[in-house]
C-alpha cells in the first residue's frame, strides 16, 4: 500500500483524518484515565500484615534468662544417672558437676549440640536443649556443694609444687594462675572450676591433651590445655591431678555457724 504526497489528498479527507486520529486519542487517553483511579486503589492498597509470627520460634530467639536452679532441677534428672543427681558423680570417669559456673556448663554443652565437642553421649544429651534449658541446668548444679575428694599422699609434693608454680624450665604454667588457688576457677574468664574433681578423669583428660587428642571443641579456650598437657610426663600428670582431688575450695556456706549469743 502506497502513501501519497500530503499535499495530494482532498482538503476533507485531511480534515476526516485528522478528527479520527483526535477522537481515538480521546479515546486512549479517557480509557486511561478511566484505568487509573484502579491502578491507584492498588497502589495504595497497604499491604496485608504479615502472618503471625510462630510463638516457638520467637521463644528460641529471645534470649536466654540467668539460669533457675529449680526448674533445672527437674531438667538435669537425665544427668543425674552419670553425674549424680547433686553433681557429684559416684563414677570417677564422669566429672562432678557439683559447683561449676553456670556460664561454664551451658558452654560445654553448646559445643556438644553444635558437635564442636565430640562425646556420643553427650551430643545426644544436648540436642534437644534449648539455650534456657542449658542455663537452668547450669544453675541448678552451680548451687550445689561438690563433695571433698582425697589425694595420694605419695603424689601431693609433686602435685602441689606444678598446681601452684608450674614448671617454667619446660614452658608449664600454674595451675592456679587460671584455675585460682583454690581450684574454684573463673568464671569470668570461663576457666572451670577443679577443686574436688575426680583424678581419674583429670587424668584421662590430660592423657588425652599429652597424646594430641582434643575432644574441647575448636575454640581459643580449648587450645590451652593440649599444649601444657603436651609437656608433661606421666608422673606429672598423675600427680597433678591426684592433688586436685584433695583440694578444697573454701566455702563459707558450708562453714558451721557462728554460736548465737544468750
Amino acid at each position: 500500500m502506497g502513501f501519497r504526497p500530503a499535499g495530494s489528498r482532498p482538503v476533507a479527507v485531511a480534515a476526516f483524518a485528522l478528527a479520527l486520529a483526535l477522537s481515538t486519542g480521546a479515546a486512549c487517553a479517557a480509557g486511561q484515565t478511566a484505568a487509573q483511579p484502579a491502578s491507584a486503589a492498588t497502589a495504595a492498597k497497604p499491604a496485608a500484615p504479615p502472618a503471625a509470627a510462630d510463638t516457638t520460634a520467637q521463644a528460641a530467639a529471645a534470649p536466654a534468662k540467668p539460669g533457675d536452679p529449680t526448674a533445672g532441677q527437674s531438667k538435669a534428672a537425665a544427668c543425674g544417672a552419670c553425674h549424680g543427681m547433686d553433681g557429684n558423680s559416684t563414677d570417677p570417669q564422669y566429672p562432678k558437676l557439683a559447683g561449676q559456673s553456670e556460664q561454664y556448663i551451658v558452654h560445654q554443652l553448646e559445643l556438644f549440640k553444635s558437635g564442636k565437642r565430640q562425646n556420643p553421649i553427650m551430643q545426644g544429651m544436648a540436642a534437644p536443649l534449648a539455650e534456657q534449658d542449658m542455663h537452668d541446668i547450669g544453675a541448678y548444679f552451680a548451687s550445689q556443694h561438690v563433695l571433698p575428694g582425697v589425694a595420694d599422699q605419695a603424689l601431693v609434693a609433686d602435685g602441689e609444687k606444678l598446681y601452684r608454680e608450674g614448671d617454667p624450665g619446660h614452658g608449664v604454667p600454674a595451675c592456679m594462675a587460671c584455675h585460682s588457688i583454690d581450684g574454684s576457677g573463673n568464671p569470668g574468664a570461663a576457666y572451670p572450676q577443679l577443686t574436688s574433681q575426680h583424678a581419674q578423669y583429670i587424668e584421662a583428660r590430660l592423657k588425652t591433651w599429652h597424646d594430641g587428642g582434643n575432644a574441647g571443641g575448636s575454640d581459643a579456650h580449648s587450645q590451652i590445655m593440649p599444649m601444657i598437657a603436651k609437656r608433661l610426663d606421666a608422673h606429672e600428670i598423675a600427680a597433678v591431678a591426684s592433688y586436685i582431688e584433695g583440694l578444697h575450695a573454701v566455702d563459707a556456706a558450708a562453714a558451721p555457724p557462728a554460736a548465737s549469743a544468750p
